[in-house]
């Protein structure tokens, strides 16, 4: 964990001297190879940006945009070495959980892969291995990784405060807030066990 921990700190140090390319950067090459998530850089911009919308809505363009770019070269590296990069970087887990979702779900399960806490790198990898369609490929990564950085961006770049002054409301509302954490924990727990249980669908002989 402290080794990760100053890894992903040089990474991010390192990136920080690029200033306002660093975000497309980061995001960029986290989609091809290196393992330090965009959204630690994110994040505390959209914090800073809090309130301007435009601002809030370019970084969410530049991390979008750049992220689904790097998959496409994750894409090609996928079709030239999928099976060592797979081996020497992927669990077998997110492996089997991608196989599952594109074989269960089609296209859909594309865009639940692009969304999931599957690495967006082994999805490049994988679909460039498979050689999957491109067009599908990219209009699932821009829905997918589309939707995970504007909730970010919704919740904190431009409802940070709103967010804010619902959970004081909440808070003062003690019933409420036990009905309401309950339902998440519920919907937590169904979720958590389809994601357990997700595996491919064996076809008998």
């Amino acid at each position: 964990m402290g080794i990760l921990g100053g890894l992903e700190d040089s990474i991010l140090e390192w990136f920080d001297q690029f200033g306002i390319a660093a975000l497309a950067l980061l995001s960029f090459t986290e989609a091809i190879i290196q393992p330090v998530p965009p959204d630690l850089m994110y994040i505390p911009q959209l914090i800073n940006a809090q309130g301007s919308m435009s601002i809030v809505i370019w970084l969410w363009l530049v991390v979008t945009v750049s992220s689904v770019a790097g998959s496409l070269v994750g894409y090609w590296l996928g079709k030239k070495w999928g099976r060592t990069l797979l081996d020497r970087y992927a669990s077998d887990s997110a492996v089997i959980k991608l196989e599952a979702l594109t074989q269960r779900y089609g296209t859909f399960g594309i865009f639940i892969a692009a969304f999931s806490p599957i690495p967006y790198k082994v999805f490049g990898w994988v679909a460039g291995m498979g050689e999957m369609e491109k067009r599908p490929f990219i209009i699932a990564g821009l829905l997918g990784r589309g939707l995970r950085f504007g909730v970010e961006a919704l919740l904190i770049g431009i409802y940070g405060d709103k967010v804010l002054d619902g959970l004081a409301w909440f808070v003062d509302h003690e019933v409420l807030l036990g009905a309401s954490l309950l339902a998440i924990i519920g919907i937590g727990i169904i979720s958590w066990s389809w994601w357990k249980g997700l595996a491919p669908i064996v076809e008998e002989e």
